[in-house]
């Protein structure tokens, strides 16, 4: 089943918007699509705080990168500053995303 965002007003896809979509389009109540949305997201989010990556087939993957500790410059000033060492979160869409994007841009 595909999910017609065609409607929304903004840019930007909401995690509101998203419970609204499953209310109306799957017929979920509104209590039960925003907390799929919410549990959805908090299971992503949990994964990736205990280092786990996530891979979501045909869509992509999140991966934990550790980056290590580094020195920098201040922008400002040009005076030079230490970056901690800190954990980040990375996207890597999967090959048929890529191709969706892609083919919307040409098509569109």
């Amino acid at each position: 089943m595909e999910l017609a965002v065609e409607s929304l007003e903004t840019p930007a896809l909401t995690k509101a918007q998203l419970a609204e979509l499953l209310f109306d389009q799957i017929g979920l109540n509104k209590r039960e699509s925003k907390d799929m949305i919410d549990a959805f997201f908090d299971l992503i989010t949990e994964s990736l705080v205990n280092g786990t990556d996530v891979k979501i087939s045909g869509f992509g993957n999140f991966q934990i990168r550790t980056k290590a500790a580094r020195p920098g410059r201040n922008p400002r000033t040009g005076e030079p500053v230490a970056i901690q060492a800190r954990r980040v979160v990375t996207f890597h869409a999967s090959p048929k995303l890529k191709e969706q994007v892609q083919a919307a841009v040409i098509g569109g």
